[in-house]
């Protein structure tokens, strides 16, 4: 692995050399970790302009969820407690003879920024914009075998909820038995706040789980991730408890599931997002459900959940061959119930069978 990070950090050299900065300055958790290969709390990486050093703010605990720095990277801890390694790296880039610095202005503060200009004012700071950001929309096979296996480890804790008795339980309490079994079967831990909505609260879209039990003839719908290896994944799916759909509820199943295939089947390279976004929006605005409708059909995942491309009615851009992304459209009816079913994939030429579906827990509506 230690060849794709220098690869990667080839990629971003050459785009800041592009536009006259022979040194960068990354300060994003995840454009770190997929730069370094690992993002220790705090820690920042310079490119150049002649080394580059992962500096952290404290010596690294050795935490697999945190990753594994590449060990061609030079190490620097910083020596006083309390520093901040984005002035560190300033101060180094300066006495390493760079003249100009790309950094991340989307992510550091003012206070950060001023910092940086008093320790090396000689030293002109550039925005480095989105560039990490966009090299990471494409994923190398490797990624998404971790991807992969994060989808599996979510199928296995949701097929084994399935499984128990559900009636009587609280919402809280199925949140947290999904995000212990994510953990039991090998994941860094959860991807995000699993979301865990029974009967009325299925219709407000991303419930936080409450002390609310599970009743007969529910409505339950539940989205959940695990990361591994710092990849992350995302499943939603929604059933009934205990007891045979009634027909409202089965015709607004229906109703979604529809959309999403709709969204899943225009995932091909070359896709428009918002053409993608269109294909599942426009069957649940034709029923009548346009207004409250989410303001996108999906986005990216990656090293974070929620990453581009956004599918979405305004979204700019067209589709790669292995983008994974998320196709989640939902129907929330406040008071009454409602229905999600969210599927991770990878965009994949029909040449190679179209989109690779990754979270493949059925998507019938079963009566539990």
């Amino acid at each position: 692995m230690s060849e794709v990070y220098a690869v990667r950090r080839g990629l971003l050299r050459d785009r800041c050399a592009a536009v006259g900065s022979a040194a960068a300055l990354v300060s994003r958790p995840a454009n770190v970790r997929y730069l370094a290969g690992g993002a220790p709390p705090g820690a920042v990486l310079l490119l150049g302009p002649g080394e580059d050093v992962l500096l952290c703010p404290r010596a690294p605990t050795g935490d697999p969820s945190h990753g594994r720095p590449d060990e061609a990277l030079r190490l620097s801890v910083l020596p006083a407690p309390g520093g901040d390694p984005v002035v560190a790296a300033a101060d180094l880039a300066m006495s390493s003879g760079a003249e100009s610095l790309a950094i991340e202005e989307h992510d550091l503060t003012v206070a950060r920024h001023r910092a940086m200009g008093s320790v090396a004012p000689r030293l002109h700071l550039a925005d480095l914009g989105f560039t990490v950001e966009q090299l990471r929309v494409v994923k190398d096979e490797e990624e998404i075998a971790c991807l992969r296996i994060a989808a599996e480890i979510t199928d296995q804790a949701l097929g084994e909820l399935l499984e128990s008795i559900l009636v009587g339980r609280t919402e809280r309490h199925l949140a947290l038995e999904l995000e212990r079994r994510l953990v039991d079967h090998g994941a860094d831990g959860a991807a995000f706040e699993t979301s865990v909505a029974t009967g009325p609260n299925s219709g407000q879209g991303r419930h936080r789980p409450s002390d609310r039990r599970v009743e007969e003839g529910d409505f339950l719908s539940v989205c959940l991730g695990a990361s591994y290896r710092g990849y992350r994944c995302e499943i939603g799916r929604t059933f009934v408890i205990g007891t045979t759909p009634a027909d409202w509820q089965i015709e607004l199943y229906d109703l979604v599931f529809a959309a999403q295939r709709a969204g899943r089947e225009a995932l091909v390279p070359g896709a428009a997002y918002r053409d993608v976004d269109h294909a599942s929006r426009h069957l649940l605005d034709r029923a009548g459900h346009g207004e409250g409708l989410v303001p996108w059909t999906g986005h990216g995942v990656g090293l974070e959940i929620d990453e581009d491309p956004q599918l979405a009615p305004t979204a700019m851009g067209k589709l790669d061959a292995c983008v994974p992304v998320t196709v989640e459209p939902g129907v929330h009816l406040p008071g009454r119930g409602g229905v999600r079913i969210d599927d991770t994939l990878v965009v994949r030429p029909e040449a190679d069978g179209g989109p690779e579906l990754l979270t493949i827990t059925t998507k019938e509506l079963l009566a539990l």
